[in-house]
């Protein structure tokens, strides 16, 4: 008879392959995933789409959609469509800024306040997915001008580029905006977290706590 100790390394053998293989699967059918969510979430969110993007037509100058350029997969950088939340040219005098969570940022105008707390901002990014340069769930995108930064100061900075970037993720709903190094720091331990563990109960939950979040006192958190 073999040993209990024995039985149990077995089990726990079996068991790993078995998570690997399942989250080797998984990775290679998210893109499809992405695509049809997408797809499916643009049809069912139109009208509050065409909605919030007349609301920041009528309420300051400047396009609905606001284009910035962002480092994805492999470090290849591509444009990132959102709906504008601040001022047109907010950012002319003072160059590239990080994101904060001071809703009383005065670049912000009153309609992107409630926009960024709802994640209603976020929603053109759907194209990004379909366009494949994201994914709903990943590592959020930065802008090169931060990233050539971030990637000298920081150990394993370029590991979050190992995968598809995205519309939300586990640094977005447990870390929140990252205003400091420190901040930063930790937004990267959970983003390769997030890439060793990403299978599609993990994405589901992040995806859940996303939701939620939106009607939340705090509202969206990155």
């Amino acid at each position: 008879m073999p040993e209990p100790a024995s039985v149990a390394l077995f089990g726990v053998g079996i068991t790993g392959l078995v998570t690997r293989f399942l989250r080797g699967q998984y990775r290679r059918m998210k893109p499809v995933i992405d695509r049809v969510g997408a797809a499916v979430l643009l049809v069912a969110l139109w009208p509050v789409m065409a909605i919030s993007a007349l609301l920041v037509k009528l309420t300051s100058e400047g396009p609905a959609i606001y284009r910035q350029e962002r480092v994805g997969k492999d470090g290849e950088v591509f444009t990132l469509l959102k709906f504008r939340s601040m001022y047109q040219d907010a950012e002319s005098d003072t160059g590239p800024v990080r994101a904060s969570g001071d809703y009383r940022d005065p670049r912000v105008t009153s309609v992107g306040r409630f926009l960024r707390k709802t994640h209603l901002d976020e929603l053109p990014q759907l194209i990004n997915v379909l366009r494949g340069e994201m994914s709903l769930i990943g590592p959020r995108p930065e802008r090169p001008h931060f990233v050539t930064q971030l990637r000298e100061e920081i150990p394993d900075y370029d590991r979050r580029h190992s995968v598809k970037p995205g519309i939300t993720g586990l640094a977005q709903v447990r870390n929140g905006y990252d205003q400091t190094k420190r901040d930063v720091k930790r937004k990267v331990k959970l983003d390769c977290l997030y890439i060793r563990r990403m299978c599609w109960w993990v994405d589901f939950v992040i995806l859940a706590r996303t939701v939620l979040s939106a009607f939340s006192p705090e509202g969206a958190r990155a």
